[in-house]
């Protein structure tokens, strides 16, 4: 792909016409990484944190953003979304909380806006849970792990 989708011939931004692209099943799956002390990711591990249980939140919160995907991205289309998954894992060696999300839809756009939204919101409800005990929390990726369906086909980041 060699130019923009989202500008018209004039440069302004536009909601691309997928109407005539064939329908197919969509799946992507991203990640987000929330880096805190270890003993921070201790007291999330063990469900410990002032504000209760961060990962579950997180994970509601993240499911709830991908819905509502296309209210926060001007030109995504709304989609009848199939499936979408949050999971959180913490490490309290390295201090990091790692939030993954898959959405599912069949369609003739693809689910990576769902995935990448629902994975940064979750992330971002695990540094409102933790900037009580912890100011210096950060978020430091938000990434595409993979994408399948549609004419591109299947996808996958390069390991790093």
């Amino acid at each position: 792909m060699t130019e923009l989708t989202h500008l018209d011939p004039s440069g302004r931004a536009r909601m691309v016409d997928v109407g005539a692209k064939p329908v197919s099943e969509r799946r992507a799956v991203a990640r987000a990484v929330v880096r805190v002390s270890p003993e921070t990711a201790a007291k999330v591990a063990a469900g410990d944190a002032p504000k209760g249980d961060v990962l579950g939140v997180a994970r509601i919160a993240g499911i709830q953003a991908a819905k509502r995907t296309a209210e926060l991205i001007p030109l995504c289309h709304p989609l009848p979304l199939t499936f979408v998954g949050v999971e959180g894992s913490v490490d309290p060696d390295t201090g990091s909380i790692v939030l993954t999300a898959e959405a599912r839809t069949t369609g003739q756009t693809g689910v990576e806006m769902e995935a990448m939204t629902a994975a940064s919101v979750a992330a971002l409800t695990v540094y409102d849970m933790v900037k009580g005990i912890e100011r210096g929390a950060e978020i430091t990726e938000t990434v595409l792990l993979e994408k399948s369906g549609g004419r591109s086909g299947h996808w996958t980041r390069p390991p790093a």
